[in-house]
């Protein structure tokens, strides 16, 4: 009994072995990515428009048969990786046959020691090193050059049964003479030293990429794959754009990491949110270049690679005629959840209510109405505070956040002011968005009140035609204003999407 006991607890151990690992042999390889926020910028959700080429790489590999992990940290060199103990979370959980794709330098060459960032490394390859006291940690600490850091990750992995994949830093949106400097006299070429000595593959990413930017030229690249306003970190197209020149390259090399990419990528990149602008000919396109709406040069302030500037305004509407034409009915239909809603409206409502034209509203945010007759059909007219109101929350209902700006200020200057208007449309504007609990601008306060800075003269240039409509210029002039007021209002929630230009 004892020997049959004995083979049959011996048979299910071999059976138990067995099942583990065929487990093990068929669970994917994982690829890791370590790294700085060129390759995983922030929370890697996009923030402020930024990505690291390690959010899209895998878009690129068939995700069927191979996992992916970002595990890159913004503002981190190979020094400071391996100290705040990030290598070492990766390394502990790497097995046999999976891949580390290693990029670093653009932090490196920080200081070695001071109280911001203490996160550089000793220039080149050797062994040197350098004894420190750091300011930060207040640890004694030993300093290693950049090589050696490198190195240290590529021998931990191989250690392990990964493969190391070493990169040179992708390069930063800075020209001369038509050209990106490169970095193959540092980092570059630091990197490429150590795969070499190690016998891993390395990718010339900064090479590559420059190549591939120097294509499409500066005006090609600035707004597209890169912001005016950051030269180090990519767009999502940016970072598509290093992720794909780093399968390019992988392709070509004899790295077994090739046989997981796919033949026909489907790069999804994020989905871009809108703006409607709802209003009148103060915000409308017009093919008259003295009445231009200031929905005309605004989406130059907008942060187009993430948002859409979608204009439905139409001169000569009031929010009544608006909702009668079905102009509002046809636009909610496009609106959706993220979505913004500009409205703005006033010029017209004061109109007639029961004479041709028949755009004007009652006045005021009461629920009281008007029947109209109008062409053998009757209209029930209410308050402009009434159907602003209904826009309000009608957008809310499609999941849409509404913005309310106040009407744009005429060129009138009685006793020596712009014209305010607090005693109509400006207050009931306000007074909807407040009621409904939404985000609301005095557009016509914001406006008048740098009219007055510049004087009579000079915004006379801007009305041409008559006191209401703006040229191009004028409309520029409205657009900014309210572009950097968004920008400057945290509780609009926009000030994310507004790119105002340098000073």
């Amino acid at each position: 009994m004892n020997v049959l006991k004995f083979l049959a607890v011996g048979l299910l151990s071999l059976s138990f072995f067995n099942c583990n690992n065929k487990d093990s042999q068929t669970l994917k390889p994982t690829v890791y990515t370590v790294g700085d926020s060129t390759v995983k910028n922030g929370r890697g959700n996009g923030d402020g428009g930024l990505w690291g080429w390690g959010d899209f790489i895998g878009q690129f590999l068939d995700t069927t048969k191979v996992s992916i992990e970002n595990h890159a940290l913004g503002g981190t060199s190979s020094r400071t990786y391996q100290n705040l103990g990030l290598w070492d979370t990766v390394n502990n959980k790497l097995r046999t046959g999976d891949y580390v794709l290693i990029q670093f330098g653009h932090n490196d060459n920080g200081p070695v020691n001071d109280t911001i960032r203490a996160r550089g490394t000793i220039k080149g390859i050797g062994d040197e090193t350098e004894k420190i006291d750091n300011l930060i940690t207040k640890k004694h600490e030993i300093v290693h050059s950049y090589g050696w850091y490198i190195r240290k990750i590529v021998t931990d992995a191989k250690a392990k049964g990964a493969i190391p994949i070493i990169m040179s830093p992708i390069p930063r949106n800075k020209w001369q003479n038509g050209r990106i400097p490169r970095n193959n006299n540092s980092y570059g070429l630091w990197a490429k030293q150590i795969a070499e000595q190690e016998q891993v593959t390395f990718i010339d990413l900064n090479k590559h990429m420059s190549k591939k930017l120097e294509s499409f030229g500066e005006s090609g690249v600035t707004g597209t794959y890169f912001y005016l306003r950051d030269h180090t970190h990519t767009s999502a197209k940016g970072a598509v754009l290093a992720a794909s020149c780093i399968i390019d390259d992988l392709k070509a090399s004899t790295n077994p990491l090739k046989q997981y990419v796919l033949n026909e990528p489907k790069i999804i990149l994020p989905k871009k949110i809108n703006f409607f602008l709802i209003g009148d000919s103060t915000m409308a396109i017009s093919d008259n270049p003295n009445t231009i709406g200031w929905g005309v040069p605004f989406p130059k302030y907008i942060d187009t690679m993430r948002v859409n500037v979608i204009n439905k305004a139409r001169g000569g509407r009031s929010t009544r005629t608006f909702i009668y034409e079905g102009l509002w009915d046809k636009a909610k239909t496009e609106f959706k959840a993220g979505d913004f809603v500009f409205i703005q409206f006033g010029h017209n409502d004061a109109g007639n209510i029961d004479k041709k034209k028949y755009r004007g509203s009652l006045k005021g945010m009461g629920e009281e109405t008007q029947v109209v007759d109008r062409d053998s059909l009757t209209e029930t007219v209410h308050t402009y505070g009434y159907n602003l109101i209904k826009m309000i929350r009608e957008t809310k209902e499609t999941g849409a956040t509404p913005i309310v700006l106040s009407l744009t200020p005429r060129n009138e200057w009685p006793h020596g002011k712009v014209e305010r208007r607090t005693d109509s449309y400006v207050t009931w504007a306000e007074q909807a968005a407040n009621a409904e609990h939404v985000y609301y601008m005095n557009v016509n306060d914001l406006v008048a009140t740098k009219y007055e800075g510049l004087g009579k003269d000079q915004v006379k240039l801007f009305f041409p035609q008559d006191h209401t409509h703006t040229n191009l210029k004028g409309a520029t002039f409205t657009a900014k204003t309210i572009a950097e007021t968004l920008k400057n209002s945290k509780a609009s929630g926009l000030r994310d999407y507004i790119e105002l230009p340098k000073k």
